[in-house]
């Protein structure tokens, strides 16, 4: 009996996840869409985007039938929600950085929370369990950004981003392999991941960029010949004619 009643509670579990992540990243686009002073069809467009994108990605990945985004009824209204309340609300821009960076920290966790138990569930090992955690919780925030032509934060500037995602994702994949409680791994994730999310935006903590070393420092050596050799070898012809 428990164990038909596992499956059911994990499913339910990643189902509200899931949805608790659809709400706050559709809010957050509703937001961008503020910013960038677009009307009520971009409100809706990148909303429904920035809420769905990332869910939708991983279940078409995962190739276990329609996203849960289409066939459950409850996913299209809640993001338009959260659309909704980003253009009928406005905060002042001190408010909305504050609330934005919280909220963004929790959408990210709980969405690679999500999309990793996801992915344990249908069957998959833990390293595609980590990389679709990661998908999940960035692929709709990238998209999002894509439609308004900027830099998806995914690639850096925006402190640690889809390494705090990756993280999670490891975190819960962990916990699942050593028989952890669910809710033990699923807050452990999102909690530390937030945590150290806020703190890398704090103290502006990013991944390196592209290295300094010159390639022709580096590999000239081993590409050009020696140039005294050369240098010999004038020296032989000059001496020669000389002769």
């Amino acid at each position: 009996m428990s164990l038909g009643f596992l499956p059911v509670r994990v499913e339910t579990v990643t189902t509200v996840l899931d949805l608790v992540g659809v709400f706050i990243n559709s809010l957050l686009g509703g937001s961008v869409a503020r910013h960038r002073e677009l009307d009520l069809f971009g409100y809706v467009v990148i909303g429904v985007v920035s809420g769905l994108g990332g869910g939708l990605i991983r279940d078409v990945l995962l190739q276990h039938g329609p996203p849960l985004a289409l066939t459950n009824p409850l996913y299209i209204p809640i993001a338009l929600a959260g659309a909704g309340v980003a253009f009928l609300l406005k905060f002042t821009e001190r408010e909305w950085n504050r609330i934005f960076y919280v909220l963004d920290a929790i959408a990210l966790c709980v969405w690679a929370v999500a999309g990793a138990q996801r992915t344990l569930a249908a069957g998959l090992g833990w390293l595609p369990a980590i990389l679709l955690g990661t998908i999940t919780a960035v692929g709709g925030g990238a998209t999002r950004d894509l439609l308004v032509q900027r830099v998806p934060a995914v690639f850096g500037g925006n402190g640690l981003y889809a390494s705090v995602a990756a993280l999670v994702a490891a975190v819960q994949v962990v916990c699942s392999a050593f028989g952890v409680s669910m809710v033990v791994g699923t807050s452990l994730g999102v909690v530390a991941g937030t945590v150290l999310r806020l703190v890398a935006y704090r103290r502006g903590w990013e991944l390196p960029g592209g290295m300094e070393w010159e390639a022709r420092d580096v590999l000239g050596k081993a590409v050009r010949p020696p140039r005294r050799r050369r240098r010999d070898r004038r020296g032989d012809r000059r001496h020669e004619g000389g002769d």
